[in-house]
């Protein structure tokens, strides 16, 4: 089958502009009825918006509910549990709230008294909006990808692999939607792209792992 030429992959940048709430938890029950009714774009931005933001928590917990069970209510069995979800894995952002929700219930089972997080460390629920930005650049054909991909700002990075994933129906990342338009002679390319988790390695380390993905395959 002859595929027409798809045209090339105009590169965006991103960032993620954080937006309060209003509701805070200062211990785990209040957690987790927050956590039954707040919006899918809140839990989304707690367990992805730090990769786009200046990090200083301890680099064993991977999204802001471990941070805060670890550093605020001291809780380590409950933060590494929180940790090793791996938001990837869920079908839809519902499956990951019913997923957190049951380890906190498992939590608070075995808790009698829930432990009060100070009043100035009380966990705050953010959402986020995404501003998108045109760069002006562009891949004209998967030969170049190789070349363009270290030049990638992080923020480029999180639009086109994590946050499409998100955007895009087929829940697939910006890379692959674009070389499966070139037909078969990409597909082992776009299985290694695949085979990329993003979630428990920083930006710059996806972007390591996306050039060699690439490189070894073109």
């Amino acid at each position: 089958m002859n595929h027409q030429n798809p045209g090339p992959l105009y590169i965006k940048d991103c960032t993620l502009i954080a937006l309060a709430t209003g509701k805070r938890a200062q211990n785990l029950r209040e957690l987790r009825e927050y956590l039954r009714v707040i919006s899918t774009n809140s839990i989304y931005y707690h367990f992805w918006g730090g990769l786009l933001r200046p990090r200083f928590d301890d680099p064993e917990y991977h999204n802001d509910f471990a941070i805060w069970a670890a550093h605020s209510i001291h809780n380590k069995a409950l933060a590494e549990r929180l940790a090793v979800i791996d938001p990837v894995a869920f079908m839809s952002p519902e499956d990951l709230r019913t997923e957190i929700l049951d380890v906190i219930e498992e939590s608070l089972d075995e808790t009698d008294f829930p432990v009060w997080a100070r009043r100035d460390d009380q966990f705050e629920f953010i959402q986020h909006q995404i501003v998108v930005f045109d760069t002006s650049k562009t891949v004209e054909n998967p030969e170049y990808l190789k070349d363009m991909l270290p030049q990638l700002s992080l923020g480029s990075l999180f639009f086109h692999f994590i946050d499409a994933r998100r955007r895009n129906e087929n829940s697939l990342d910006d890379f692959q939607n674009w070389l499966i338009q070139f037909g078969s002679k990409y597909k082992r390319m776009c299985e290694t792209i695949d085979a990329i988790d993003p979630y428990f390695s920083g930006l710059k380390q996806l972007r390591e792992a996306l050039v060699n993905s690439v490189r070894t395959t073109s």
